[in-house]
């Protein structure tokens, strides 16, 4: 192991230095000197979770998003994150002796795969290609008609609730700046995606955990001149599109997180969808019993929807930094590697393309991302993500990531990005001259 300190490209969390944690601590204070909010916030609180929280958030979502109808708050329940809500709608939504496969890019978010087989889909994940736009919908929908042609559908293994409906199919996506490959889904495929869910009975699982993290192309701030999505949700089409939904249910719901933009160990999210979706979601066992998670914090985020604090720490602290961060990566990759014969996979001058946490590199034909992670840590106690891990397991069809790396630059500060990707040129000369003898 190298004596030099470590350098970690993989660990895709916001740094703990953006942390807002002065306003966090003056929420929670100003949250517990009010007595009707202390109650509400120690008790169990309702299914759905703190209704101010579900209120001020809809209108926090309806002026980001801007969508053509008013978002209100029962379309939104409250949760413990994204990763703790994918489990329960998959708890509420799916059987696995009825819901046939769960469908997601070729390259995803890695420890999204042991929550799908928690939930009773082990070798039941499919893998779809994604270009430039995004998921190929077109193999989706081959791959969708072929399964119907032969699927049988057992008998259900859950008690039929009227809160419940069980989906065909399961189809996860992260539509902004997706994990690991920061491709953003072109509008025409959302669009397309909408229609295959409603023509297959598919859950559309939207993980919309980076909108909020998006910076002009030119990789300066913006300091106020805009504050809104670049494309609308493949939620917010499926209110729309072509008349609307096809039942009370609707076919999309987006995953929202605070983990992201406040801090990972508040863990408070929100679901968004049709109202019925919502209430059931509500429904789930765990909830029932213990009540909403995260029922204290949610007051303490309420706080500061409520003052702005929230937005302001977005737009004036998180989007600078990793605008700037996303810039220094960038340049630095392009400096040093370029020659080595390294690409990035999506245009980094994209406007579509400049968000979220990451960066997805290509390896020269003659390297394999294994070795070169190996390689890196050993050599230059630089840790990089090693593109086969976010493969989706058991779907040989899958194409593999084995000349890929994920950069995170959300996680170390500017200086160690540069220095991150100076060390990785130097495993990458050291490899390549040896292949060269």
């Amino acid at each position: 192991m190298s004596p030099t300190p470590c350098i970690d490209l993989l660990k895709g969390s916001p740094a703990t230095a953006l942390f807002p944690t002065q306003r966090l601590s003056d929420a929670a204070v100003s949250a517990l000197s009010k007595p009707d909010v202390t109650v509400t916030g120690l008790d169990y609180g309702p299914d759905e979770g703190h209704l101010p929280l579900r209120t001020h958030l809809a209108e926090w979502l309806t002026e980001y998003y801007k969508p053509s109808q008013p978002i209100q708050a029962d379309r939104i329940c409250i949760t413990g994150g994204a990763s703790q809500n994918l489990s329960s709608i998959l708890q509420v939504f799916t059987d696995p002796s009825q819901t046939r496969y769960i469908w997601m890019p070729q390259a995803s978010y890695h420890l999204g795969f042991r929550i799908f087989d928690d939930a009773g889909f082990y070798r039941r994940l499919r893998a779809v290609p994604e270009d430039g736009e995004g998921m190929d919908v077109g193999f989706l929908e081959r791959a969708l008609a072929n399964d119907e042609a032969v699927a049988e559908r057992g008998e259900g293994c859950k008690r039929p609730e009227h809160y419940r409906k069980i989906f065909k199919h399961v189809i996860y996506c992260v539509p902004n700046f997706s994990n690991p490959t920061g491709v953003t889904m072109s509008l025409r495929r959302r669009e397309t995606l909408v229609r295959l869910a409603r023509k297959f009975n598919a859950l559309v699982i939207c993980d919309d955990v980076y909108d909020f993290l998006h910076w002009s192309v030119a990789h300066s701030p913006d300091h106020g001149n805009s504050w809104g999505s670049v494309l609308p949700r493949v939620l917010d089409l499926d209110r729309t599109l072509d008349g609307g939904p096809r039942d009370s249910f609707g076919n999309v719901v987006s995953n929202g997180t605070f983990s992201k933009i406040v801090a990972p160990g508040c863990r408070v999210g929100w679901a968004e969808g049709e109202p019925q979706l919502v209430y059931g979601l509500s429904q789930v066992g765990s909830t029932v019993s213990g009540g909403p998670p995260s029922q204290l914090m949610s007051t303490f985020i309420d706080e500061m929807l409520q003052d702005g604090s929230v937005t302001k720490h977005i737009r004036e602290m998180l989007i600078p930094t990793y605008c700037r961060r996303h810039s220094t990566m960038v340049s630095a990759v392009k400096e040093r590697l370029y020659s080595l014969g390294v690409e990035i996979h999506t245009d980094a001058s994209d406007a579509l393309h400049a968000g979220g946490f990451f960066v997805w590199i290509r390896l020269p034909q003659a390297l394999t991302a294994r070795d070169v992670t190996e390689r890196a840590l050993r050599e230059e106690n630089l840790i990089v993500g090693n593109g086969d891990i976010f493969v989706v397991p058991g779907d040989h069809s899958s194409l593999s990531q084995d000349q890929c790396l994920r950069l995170c630059f959300a996680w170390e500060d500017e200086r160690d990005l540069t220095e991150g990707v100076r060390r990785l040129e130097k495993v990458l000369v050291r490899m390549l001259n040896e292949v060269k003898r």
